[in-house]
């Protein structure tokens, strides 16, 4: 299993308080960047029991929906809901999205 999802888990934790504060101002980017964060843990756990192309479909849809995740939390800072996402925040949205990268395209 990949431990990626523990990195996961730990941003679900760190930006639940963010994600109520988008909310405030824009249900709809709020419930759109909660769905894309839980998907990128699921689908991570869910493609490590997976084999074959199932296993890089699902690791491919939480690359996908790691990235949408970051780009939520960037959209709603630009709208002025939040503060700029921290260097920490983003360092950790870039070693999920980068560890997920190199799993589903993988170098040979």
């Amino acid at each position: 299993m990949l431990r990626i999802h523990l990195v996961i888990r730990e941003l679900v934790r760190s930006t639940a308080d963010t994600a109520r504060q988008i909310e405030r101002c824009d249900r709809s980017l709020a419930a759109q960047f909660r769905n894309a964060l839980g998907s990128a843990g699921l689908n991570t756990v869910e493609g490590s029991d997976q084999r074959g192309g199932r296993r890089g479909s699902h690791y491919s849809i939480a690359l996908g929906s790691a990235r949408e995740a970051w780009e939520a939390l960037n959209i709603a800072a630009g709208w002025g809901y939040i503060a700029e996402p921290s260097d920490e925040l983003r360092e950790k949205f870039n070693h999920v999205i980068g560890t997920l990268h190199r799993v589903v395209y993988p170098r040979r």
